[in-house]
């Protein structure tokens, strides 16, 4: 069994690194980087999801996804488009519908910064920026009922903008758990990657 960690928009692979340390069974796990997977791409959300699927579909055996905020779409979008392949989810921080006037306001505020604050994460600023705009549109409201393996939704107790979408796809799953992490924002890997790594243990034990 793979367990695959997507990383969100704004992160790279490597902040999972806390998390996983905190992981006592250590299962095949894949952390493949977002950036990679655009290379040579234009930066599209349709690009990187079919990079992302690409990916999935290279390793044979049923997969466990985890993913935080855009990391959490992909594997919901995966979770939906081939479920013979995902054995459970585990999504971060996500919505089942894009918060548009959200969105475009924090491209209005990307468009400021300098162009060194997206060094670390692999991308450029206008990548970034028209990667944001390529989501607006997504919404996943009408497939979620459909998915029928084990979900694990979290969420950071502090993160009011992401809490209430966790809690109504927490619903909408059939075999869906929901989980908020006290004191956390939205960046749960970073900020309690000790008490979700803990969560997520528990979960992959009794997902049958």
């Amino acid at each position: 069994m793979s367990i695959v960690f997507i990383h969100g928009l704004g992160q790279n692979s490597s902040s999972w690194a806390q998390t996983l340390s905190y992981l006592r069974e250590q299962q095949q796990i894949e952390c493949p980087d977002l950036s990679i997977l655009l290379r040579g791409k234009e930066a599209t959300y349709v690009n990187l999801y079919k990079s992302f699927v690409d990916f999935c579909d290279s390793i044979d055996e049923p997969l466990d996804l985890c993913g935080l905020s855009l990391g959490g779409i992909l594997a919901l979008n995966y979770a939906i488009d081939y479920p013979h392949k995902v054995k459970s989810i585990a999504l971060i921080g996500i919505q089942y519908e894009m918060p548009k006037l959200l969105l475009k306001f924090q491209n209005k505020i990307f468009k400021f910064l300098p162009n060194s604050t997206f060094e670390e994460i692999g991308l450029k600023k206008s990548d970034f920026i028209q990667l944001t705009n390529s989501m607006l549109n997504l919404h996943f409201t009408d497939q979620l009922m459909a998915i029928s393996c084990k979900a694990l939704i979290v969420c950071g107790e502090k993160d009011y903008v992401n809490k209430k979408a966790s809690k109504k796809i927490a619903e909408l799953i059939p075999a869906a758990v929901l989980q908020l992490i006290p004191r956390a924002g939205h960046e749960v890997n970073v900020q309690a990657p000790k008490a979700l790594a803990e969560i997520l243990e528990e979960f992959l034990r009794t997902r049958g």
